[in-house]
């Protein structure tokens, strides 16, 4: 009987293309809804999520969107963006 091989971390890292890793990344990092309010002024967060949505883009060679997110990541890294309010808070229901 033959036994199973293991593939090291390198070997299954080879069998998955670029993008698809960019991907699993970019969906690893991705803040979930019920995680916004908890990470909404998380800058490291905010930009991790940019950037990695950036590069998505840019390996599918949409360069204007790319740069959108990129700038996106820089800002929360520079402190020129914040967290926009919730967008169900403020919301009154008429009767």
């Amino acid at each position: 009987m033959s036994q199973p091989t293991q593939l090291s971390k390198s070997e299954l890292l080879n069998e998955v293309s670029t993008l698809e890793l960019a991907q699993a990344l970019a969906e690893r990092l991705a803040i979930a809804p019920n995680d916004w309010h908890r990470l909404k002024a998380n800058r490291k967060a905010q930009a991790l999520q940019q950037a990695t949505a950036a590069l998505v883009f840019l390996l599918k060679d949409n360069p204007a969107e790319a740069l959108l997110r990129f700038n996106q990541a820089a800002g929360w890294l520079d402190r020129s963006l914040s967290a926009p309010p919730c967008p169900t808070h403020g919301q009154h229901h008429s009767p």
